[in-house]
């Protein structure tokens, strides 16, 4: 796949409470000096052109990083599909990836092996996996699911996996686990701090 490819936008999942970290804006707090989504976009940037980060507070914060901002159809931290789904209906892609805010050490290859696992077994949504665990927010969905996502949510449904599993999805296996490290809590800060200091980090 060439670099910069047009098939895909990505989105960075910024819309979350913060709830383990005491209501924080996880995003904007900083690590290693830097936003936690700016460490995001870093990874991003090399990967793909169009970037767009999904938010529900702090709008005038994420607009400074230089993409566009968009916000939940409906308010209430509804959790990442509803997220995902006001992404669908916006992505000029055929393809959509999703990864969080709160991920400092994505793989350089996490575009170009989901979307070529993708492509290989006609899967509809190409998830990120490693030894431990399937991180089902880090995702490469065919975008023209938007309206089935939007019939899964007017359900009432919420559960990530949930709506991936009324479609045809894989996991991806990528190695070491630490690419996929989420800062959710002090302590995790701290560990990821440690991996840093070590020079351990991917």
């Amino acid at each position: 796949m060439p670099s910069h490819s047009p098939e895909v936008s990505a989105v960075i999942l910024a819309g979350g409470q913060g709830s383990r970290l005491g209501g924080l804006d996880k995003g904007l707090v900083p690590f290693q000096g830097v936003p936690l989504v700016q460490h995001v976009i870093q990874r991003l940037s090399p990967q793909l052109d169009n970037i767009l980060i999904s938010a529900n507070r702090s709008l005038d914060a994420y607009r400074t990083f230089g993409y566009p901002v968009l916000e939940d159809e409906q308010a209430g931290f509804q959790g990442p599909l509803m997220g995902m789904l006001s992404a669908l209906r916006i992505s000029p892609s055929p393809w959509t990836l999703f990864v969080p805010c709160d991920t400092p050490f994505l793989p350089a290859d996490l575009l170009e092996r989901l979307l070529s696992a993708a492509q290989q077994q006609q899967a509809e949504i190409a998830i990120a996996a490693d030894e431990q665990q399937r991180h089902p927010v880090i995702a490469l969905i065919n975008s023209a699911l938007a309206k089935d996502l939007a019939v899964f949510l007017a359900s009432g449904e919420r559960r990530v996996m949930g709506w991936y599993q009324q479609h045809r999805w894989i996991a991806v296996p990528f190695s070491p686990a630490q690419v996929f490290f989420n800062l959710n809590s002090a302590q995790e800060f701290e560990q990821a701090q440690g991996h840093y200091l070590q020079g351990s980090h991917p």
